[in-house]
């Protein structure tokens, strides 16, 4: 098979175009290299085996059409984003142009070049808003809420919010809208937190990475002041480690009839939930520091929890995580503090 993957070199694309290397099938990495890390990804990969990269923007339509006619792919999965809510509020329109426009960019060069390709988009659990009308309990360490103990599925209604929630679910409803309408192999993942090695992590995006890193310069002695975290510490997310991920997407591929125009909520779920302050017990434990830190306001539409019920896609194509939040931790600890 032939794959294509847009933003190959970040996170979770570097991490499914190694698989694809592994495999020994055909890979075409496309990406313009703007996030932090993604050089060093793109290296990293060129020590894995051989692979075809073009140094592309999905913000510009012939650089997406000319890698399709010339490489025809038959599995496109569609990474590049911009991916931090933040950013998103500083720079709206560039955050649509690459969420959103480049969504549009890639659907119709596939409509018009490369029909039959599967193409599997990554989204976000942001398309259900910031969750406010969910009733809510505060414990000591976390949020929890009590009338969805499984989790939320994909039934939860849609609410754009932020910028960054908007041009994702913009194309997110693109994605289904062009299975309806012209018949393309679309699929949907909307993912709550992920982690793992490979992972740049930085203050706006990959937070357990992020604060692993705080934690491990604790221990070194290289942060002495207390790190900032945003609200009360008590927001839970379901945490997913990429080698799942991968697993969820190459599943998905292979069980097409039963995913394609299908909308997955994927994550941990609940027994992979932590708070921001639970984090930090475990890391305080683990390494033997004190997790100090200083509180700044909430984030605008930040959700007190969030908790994907993955079940839909346990029935559809077999999958749910393996590697709970203990381990991952642990091999999250190990790559950031070998990185």
């Amino acid at each position: 098979m032939k794959y294509l993957i847009t933003g190959g070199c970040g996170f979770l694309g570097s991490n499914l175009s190694a698989e694809v290397l592994s495999r020994g099938e055909e890979l075409i990495v496309f990406d313009n290299l703007s996030r932090h890390g993604a050089s060093f990804n793109l290296e990293w990969l060129q020590e894995q085996g051989k692979f075809h990269f073009v140094h592309g923007d999905i913000r510009n339509p012939h650089d997406i059409e000319r890698t399709l006619e010339e490489h025809t792919p038959e599995i496109i999965f569609h990474l590049s984003g911009q991916v931090a809510m933040s950013t998103s509020l500083e720079a709206p329109r560039r955050d649509f142009e690459i969420n959103a426009l480049g969504g549009i960019n890639l659907l119709e060069a596939v409509r018009h070049l490369v029909p039959e390709a599967i193409v599997v988009y990554s989204s976000t659990n942001k398309v259900y808003g910031d969750l406010e009308h969910i009733e809510y309990e505060e414990t000591p360490t976390r949020y929890v809420a009590p009338q969805y103990p499984d989790g939320f599925d994909e039934s939860l209604g849609l609410d754009f919010r932020t910028p960054y929630g908007c041009s994702k679910g913009s194309a997110d409803q693109y994605m289904g809208d062009y299975a309806h309408m012209f018949g393309l192999k679309t699929i949907v993942f909307r993912h709550s937190s992920i982690f793992g090695g490979r992972q740049f992590a930085t203050y706006d995006q990959g937070w357990v990475g992020w604060f692993v890193q705080q934690a491990l310069d604790i221990q070194s002695g290289k942060l002495k002041e207390p790190f900032t975290i945003s609200g009360n510490g008590k927001q839970v997310r379901d945490i997913v480690f990429a080698g799942d991920l991968v697993r969820c997407y190459f599943s998905a591929i292979e069980n097409i009839e039963q995913t394609r125009g299908q909308v997955f909520n994927i994550g941990g779920g609940m027994e992979n939930t932590l708070s921001l302050l639970e984090l930090f017990s475990m890391l305080e434990s683990k390494l033997n520091v004190k997790m100090a830190y200083r509180q700044l306001p909430f984030r605008a539409s930040d959700q007190k929890i969030f908790c994907a019920d993955f079940k839909k896609a346990t029935q559809r194509f077999g999958w749910r995580p393996t590697i709970n939040k203990q381990e991952g931790i642990e091999k999250m600890i190990a790559w950031c503090a070998n990185s």
